[in-house]
């Protein structure tokens, strides 16, 4: 799983200009679907419905307002675990089960060796990676991103705050005001306890989140980026060396390419595209390597290999020199639009040599909270009972054995908003897209929401449309032209069926304790992971400072 990968930024999808010869194989080798969907726009609950099977809001790994993804190692968030992922069905029958990258799922709950939300509490018995994610915090270089503008809001109070009592105190010294020393002294107390108390979480955040973790054992604090790409490819050819005898599950989650885009020498400037071209052939070789080792260790006709992103490119990446961020193709918006095409379709390759036709393209809608039944239909598991599954097993698709989708409706959420509906008109051929809620693209008439991190999801950031958008994706995929009661005689009927679809599906809906609520994401310093003594947490136990 690449994380913030556009679907257009690789040959097998259309780009003509970047270099991704490895996953462009696995396309040829495999079969490709076209319209391939995340449940979610954004990294922590796109992960958790792809690791359940369900829809994030359903474990509270969604937001109302405010945050929408986890934002600290050190906070109380994440995914529970009450939670079925495939890795533990799967481990359950017999597998190994591995998790070698970006995790973002949360690691604790009440204390700092509680790991409740840790991988390996989830079904994964070997982890090595980032409980969190890359952040350009995690980069000396960059600037700040990690709640920037509340860091900078603090930043502010706290020199006019300073200004106020050095001007007090000035006015004491020169006899201008009345005021006792004792007081100007306690005053200047609070503020510098008001500054160590934001500073100690903000002031640190690339020791507090940019980390590597090895199973329990915190290995890298803060992590050397410079060599983490060949620690992971080193652990992950290590992984499916040592089990290559026995079944197993392997979930690789790249840290490429999300900003602050780190990539080797090997690969610098070697693109059309800037870093983020070079960071995208950088993937792509990983990507390779990975396929290497498989088949030489004998496992390329006996390994069911999928590669996809978590969600779309981001287009509000930029700096002074341009993009950071992916090419969604022909596909409106990006990473954090719940609605638009290209916040949520991604690449979905699959290959089994032998079992799976090579070469096919299936263009039926598909979610990756299918892989789920998928992976656990083919290692013998049974899906669980006792809640409601989104997702649907790709095995009949794949194989050929059935020409369309399970899914009549998939719901599109921002958040807990939702933001449109797909139908599957399987009677008339159509495709049918319904928006209720668009984000407000700013400047007018762009295509992102530049100056923010991305767009919201509600208030005023947003456009509620009474009457709903209505796209004919088969026609226009592109969502370029909505359609009206003059231009399309079955407007009216199309969403009142989607309507009644919405009405269904909200009854299958119940609450879930929020994971991303404040009181969950703000940093706590007693669950911080920690190399060493709190708060001299230091340490580089893997040594190795070769690059690859």
């Amino acid at each position: 799983m690449a994380d913030d990968l556009g679907i257009g930024d690789l040959g097998c999808y259309g780009n003509g200009t970047l270099r991704t010869p490895n996953i462009d194989r696995l396309a040829e080798e495999g079969v490709r679907l076209t319209q391939h969907l995340a449940a979610a726009p954004l990294c922590t609950p796109s992960r958790a419905a792809f690791l359940t099977g369900r829809h994030s809001f359903r474990s509270g790994m969604e937001a109302s307002d405010g945050y929408r993804a986890l934002q600290w190692n050190g906070g109380s968030g994440g995914l529970p675990q009450n939670e079925t992922t495939f890795a533990r069905i799967l481990q359950q029958q017999g597998y190994a089960t591995g998790l070698i990258g970006k995790w973002h799922q949360g690691v604790n709950c009440e204390s700092r060796t509680d790991h409740c939300h840790h991988p390996l509490n989830h079904g994964f018995d070997y982890f090595f990676g980032m409980p969190f994610t890359l952040v350009n915090d995690c980069h000396p270089d960059r600037p700040p991103e990690v709640d920037a503008a509340t860091r900078a809001k603090l930043g502010r109070y706290t020199q006019l705050l300073a200004l106020a009592i050095l001007t007090v105190a000035a006015g004491k010294t020169c006899g201008l005001l009345s005021v006792s020393w004792k007081a100007v002294m306690g005053a200047a107390s609070l503020i510098f306890l008001f500054f160590v108390s934001w500073y100690a979480s903000f002031g640190f955040v690339s020791r507090w989140n940019c980390i590597l973790m090895r199973n329990h054992d915190v290995t890298e604090q803060p992590m050397v980026l410079e060599r983490t790409t060949s620690l992971m490819l080193k652990e992950a050819v290590s992984y499916i060396e040592r089990n290559k005898h026995r079944p197993f599950l392997l979930f690789f989650s790249l840290l490429h390419v999300h900003i602050p885009l780190v990539t080797t020498k090997k690969f610098l400037g070697k693109s059309q595209h800037g870093l983020y071209g070079d960071n995208v052939e950088e993937m792509d070789w990983l990507v390779g390597e990975i396929l290497n080792a498989v088949e030489e260790n004998g496992l390329k006709n006996t390994t069911f290999t999928y590669f996809t992103s978590d969600h779309g490119g981001h287009l509000e990446a930029r700096d002074e020199h341009g993009q950071l961020g992916g090419w969604n193709g022909i596909y409106r918006g990006g990473k954090g639009m719940g609605g638009w095409e290209g916040g949520i379709r991604v690449p979905g390759i699959f290959r089994w040599p032998g079992v799976l036709p090579a070469g096919r393209v299936i263009r039926e809608p598909t979610s990756l909270m299918d892989v789920f039944p998928t992976v656990v239909q083919l290692g013998g598991g049974q899906i669980p009972q006792d809640r409601v599954m989104d997702g649907r097993s790709l095995v009949p698709l794949l194989r050929g054995a059935a020409e369309r989708s399970e899914h009549e409706f998939l719901f599109h959420y921002c958040g807990t908003y939702l933001h449109a509906v797909r139908w599957h008109d399987k009677d008339r051929g159509r495709l049918w897209k319904v928006h209720y809620t668009t984000p407000r693209f700013h400047p007018e008439g762009a295509g992102a929401c530049y100056g923010r991190g991305v767009c919201p999801c509600s208030g005023e950031g947003v456009t509620q449309h009474r009457p709903p958008l209505l796209f004919d994706l088969s026609r226009d995929p592109s969502e370029a032209q909505p359609l009206t009661p003059g231009s399309e005689p079955l407007y009216h009927a199309v969403v009142a069926r989607v309507g009644e679809a919405v009405v269904e599906h909200r009854e299958t809906l119940s609450p879930a304790p929020p994971q991303l609520s404040l009181g969950n994401i703000v940093w706590k310093p007693w669950l911080q992971p920690c190399c060493g003594t709190f708060p001299f947490c230091s340490c580089d136990r893997d040594g190795d400072h070769s690059e690859t």
